[in-house]
């Protein structure tokens, strides 16, 4: 059942998303357009900080009230890094950390060879590169994650706001399959701007952790913008004097893609509840590694079987559906692929061994005691 917030929140999404993203918007986006108009419009309504704390000008939703916005990026298509820049503003106002003005990016440390957090004196500094990171030539701003070798030892994870726009950063341009900016940063002994000790014992990589979760939910609105478009197309689309939604075989596969689309949804969104409720604290990393999982898998069938619906049609670049299907195919890689995190997951059922194997399960526990990344 939604909350009032919720409610509150996927109105607003709505209104702001269907009055403002259009066909042409995300073409001219993938043109190299940035549409700093539609990114105004949501700063101004604050969606940008919705998980952030009052102090740092945030409305303090919950993830599950936030849900609506991040699943609202994915059935828009919006082309603005707004998840990263909520997951980032999340984290700094966690860290206790300012939130700065501006776009911003993410990038877990331990997910990059050679790219180090480091001590420097008294100041920590980054050094190496990060490849693929999301909007690397849109973002003002890096929020980092990393586990530093200091004394006294921690095993929890440090939280860094990197300038982007400082000297020592290199910054090399490329775009996703979907047309997104993604690209190469380069750091050499860029010191942070600020850093502070994560607070959960129960996400080891929050970045990690947490923009796996921002894509389940994206994942589970293009999900459904192209189930959406394949059942629409199968009403309208005439052949032999009938639509070709009334064959059974384009039902099939029609019943096929709502299968898929909700168990991503219910996966999601139990995670999504977990990262809300504090006594369920110690299944969130299982359930985080359950929906993308589940939602990685489900862009994979879904995007197939909406381009067979579709016909030819689907394949034209005039055609709406491509907008989602290409963020399918590149957000279910982001943050950790569904082979990524089943391998996890499996990690975890043998390290658990015969005996605790099936309490972990059941309890959804299965990845609380992963404090040190692998």
């Amino acid at each position: 059942m939604q909350s009032d917030n919720e409610r509150m929140i996927a109105d607003t999404v709505q209104r702001i998303f269907t009055d403002n993203i259009t066909h042409a918007v995300r073409a001219h986006a993938e043109a190299g357009q940035v549409p700093e108009g539609i990114w105004r419009v949501i700063t101004e309504n604050g969606l940008h900080l919705a998980l952030a704390s009052a102090d740092a000008g945030g409305s303090e939703l919950t993830w599950h009230d936030a849900y609506p916005i991040l699943r609202g990026i994915g059935y828009w298509q919006v082309p603005v890094p707004l998840a990263e820049t909520l997951v980032a503003a999340a984290l700094l106002s966690d860290a206790g950390i300012n939130v700065p003005e501006g776009p911003m990016t993410l990038i877990e440390v331990g997910r990059h060879d050679g790219l180090h957090l480091q001590r420097d004196a008294q100041t920590l500094i980054l050094q190496g590169r990060a490849v693929n990171v999301p909007w690397a030539s849109v973002a003002r701003w890096a929020v980092i994650s990393a586990h530093v070798h200091e004394v006294p030892a921690t095993e929890l994870p440090r939280i860094a706001l990197i300038d982007l726009a400082q000297e020592g950063v290199i910054v090399s341009a490329g775009r996703t399959v979907a047309g997104e900016p993604q690209g190469e940063l380069k750091f050499d002994a860029v010191p942070t701007t600020a850093t502070a000790t994560y607070p959960s014992t129960y996400l080891s990589e929050p970045v990690l952790s947490l923009g796996a979760l921002a894509r389940s939910a994206m994942i589970v609105g293009a999900l459904e913008a192209a189930l959406h478009e394949s059942v629409t197309y199968a009403n309208d689309r005439v052949q032999f004097g009938r639509p070709i939604g009334k064959n059974q075989a384009i039902q099939q596969s029609l019943a096929e893609m709502a299968g898929e689309v909700l168990s991503a949804r219910m996966a999601t969104e139990v995670a999504f509840t977990s990262m809300s409720d504090s006594g369920r604290a110690h299944s969130r990393q299982f359930d985080v590694a359950v929906a993308k999982v589940r939602a990685s898998e489900s862009a994979t069938r879904v995007s197939s079987i909406a381009h067979q619906v579709h016909g030819a049609i689907g394949f034209t670049h005039e055609h709406a559906l491509h907008f989602a299907t290409r963020r399918l195919w590149a957000w279910r890689k982001d943050f950790g692929s569904d082979a990524f995190w089943a391998n996890r997951l499996g990690h975890a059922a043998i390290q658990a061994g015969s005996e605790g194997f099936w309490p972990a399960l059941t309890d959804r526990s299965l990845l609380a005691q992963t404090i040190a990344p692998y």
